[in-house]
């Protein structure tokens, strides 16, 4: 089962901040230690299939995949330590980040691109 579409104790309780920020580590973990991708290891379409543009697409997208794939999700990491509960708020009801009541629609985003 993919770790984003398991079942979490509550929406917007401190554990789903903490699987959503472990999984997304996680990615990023795993993309960093990848091989690169590179035209023979992957399966670019016989050249009679396609046209040379779209080969060439494909391969540009396989060379550069490992690394976007990092950085968008060290975005999201960068993005979940921002906006998390804040455990210093007496009531622990808004985000660090923005204030907000918790949880804010930043990480409610989040949630729902990563589900």
């Amino acid at each position: 089962m993919s770790p984003f579409t398991r079942p979490a104790s509550g929406r917007g309780h401190p554990s789903e901040h903490a699987r959503v920020l472990q999984c997304v580590l996680g990615i990023r973990e795993r993309s960093a230690r990848a091989v690169p991708w590179e035209p023979d290891t992957v399966g670019i379409p016989a050249s009679g299939r396609s046209s040379a543009l779209a080969r060439i697409n494909d391969v540009a997208f396989y060379a550069n995949a490992r690394e976007e794939v990092s950085a968008l999700a060290g975005i999201c990491v960068d993005l979940l330590h921002l906006h998390a509960p804040d455990d210093g708020d007496d009531d622990g009801d808004r985000c660090r980040g923005c204030r907000l009541a918790w949880p804010c629609p930043t990480f409610a985003e989040l949630c729902r691109l990563l589900a």
